[in-house]
C-alpha cells in the first residue's frame, strides 16, 4: 500500500513536471519572505510561537521542549549540538563562540517562521550559546512541535543546516596541543 502511494505521487509529479527536491529546496522563497514579514493567511506574527535566544549560560534542552510542547501537537523533534573532543584529527580542549546577538536572534526567528510556514510546525525554539563551550556541553538547541513527526523532523533537519548557513555565529576551536 505504501509503495503504491509513493508510485502514485511520483506519477502525479511527473504529470505536473515536478521532481522530488532535496529537503532544503522544499523551503521556497515565499516561506522565507513570510518569515521576514511575519505573517501569511492571517497567521500570528510568531512572538508567542517562537523562542530564539543567544546566551552565555548553559543551554537547556528541557526549556526548549517545554516551550514547544502543545496539546495540538503529537510530535516534538529536537537537535542538540554538542562540543566534541576532536576536529580534523586534532584533540580539542574547548570551543569559543562569538556572535552578533541581535542579528543572530533575528535570523533564528526568520528560520523558525519559515519552518512554521513550510513544514506546518506550530511552535519552534532555537537557542545558541556564546563564550566558552566545554567538551560535551551544548552549543545549539533546536526544538520543533507539529501535529505529525515527519514535519517536525524535516523542520529540525532543515533548520540546523539553515542556522549554520545564515546565522552570524563564529566558532573557534581551542586545541589541546596548542600549549
Amino acid at each position: 500500500l505504501v509503495h503504491s502511494a509513493f508510485a502514485a505521487l511520483s506519477r502525479l509529479r511527473r504529470r505536473r513536471g515536478q521532481r522530488k527536491q532535496p529537503m532544503a529546496a522544499q523551503v521556497k522563497k515565499n516561506d522565507l519572505q513570510v518569515a521576514q514579514n511575519g505573517t501569511q493567511n492571517g497567521a500570528q506574527n510568531g512572538d508567542d510561537l517562537d523562542l530564539c535566544r543567544v546566551q552565555s549560560e548553559p543551554l537547556s534542552h528541557d526549556e526548549a521542549v517545554a516551550f514547544v510542547t502543545s496539546g495540538d501537537c503529537g510530535a516534538i523533534a529536537t537537535f542538540l549540538g554538542t562540543t566534541r573532543n576532536n576536529f580534523d584529527g586534532r584533540p580539542v580542549r574547548t570551543l569559543m563562540y562569538e556572535a552578533y546577538a541581535p542579528m543572530a536572534e533575528s535570523k533564528m526567528k526568520e528560520i523558525c517562521r519559515a519552518a512554521r510556514s513550510a513544514y506546518g510546525v506550530r511552535k519552534a525554539c532555537a537557542l545558541h550559546r556564546v563564550g566558552e563551550v566545554k567538551i560535551g556541553e551544548a552549543s545549539v538547541v533546536l526544538a520543533f512541535a507539529s501535529p505529525h513527526r515527519k514535519d517536525a523532523l524535516n523542520a529540525c533537519a532543515w533548520a540546523i543546516d539553515e542556522l549554520k548557513r545564515v546565522v552570524p555565529v563564529w566558532k573557534q576551536e581551542v586545541y589541546a596541543d596548542d600549549g
